[in-house]
């Protein structure tokens, strides 16, 4: 089992001053967050990307999957962002290459999208399979997040 699986934390999502709903009441991982369930750790991401969306708006940077991942992945913090996004954007079968403008990750639109996005990240941020992927999971987070009954 990976660090983001025990965590319940399938991106991996660095400690941080955020009182995340679904955080564990005790925490021993001192880098990354812990969640209640896989399901809780997927609302923390849900909620992520959307706030990326609006963080980029504010610095009149196109909401794309390329600056996603540079944000969530930075070289300055030693990753390979660029295997990253190629990673994600081949699991995607996207032919764009992760420049094109992305709907929120809040609407119907985003959701299917965004969906499969998470799912590609939780491969390269737990070292898993796409047939691996608790893809009930991203559903539950996306409904926890944005406030439809589970």
């Amino acid at each position: 089992m990976t660090r983001g699986q025990r965590n319940n934390n399938p991106l991996n999502i660095r400690r941080s001053t955020n009182r995340w709903v679904g955080r564990r009441e005790i925490v021993t991982d001192k880098e990354f967050e812990e969640f209640t369930t896989m399901a809780y750790g997927y609302r923390a991401a849900w909620k992520l990307m959307e706030t990326y969306r609006l963080k980029l708006r504010e610095e009149e940077r196109s909401y794309t999957l390329e600056n996603i991942i540079r944000r969530w992945a930075p070289p300055e913090d030693g990753n390979d962002t660029t295997a990253y996004l190629h990673t994600v954007i081949r699991q995607l079968d996207y032919k764009v290459g992760g420049r094109q403008p992305l709907p929120s990750p809040a609407c119907r639109e985003g959701h299917k999208l965004f969906a499969r996005i998470l799912a590609a990240m939780t491969c390269v941020e737990c070292g898993i399979r796409p047939d691996k992927v608790d893809k009930q999971s991203i559903e539950k987070g996306w409904k926890l997040a944005f406030g439809e009954k589970v």
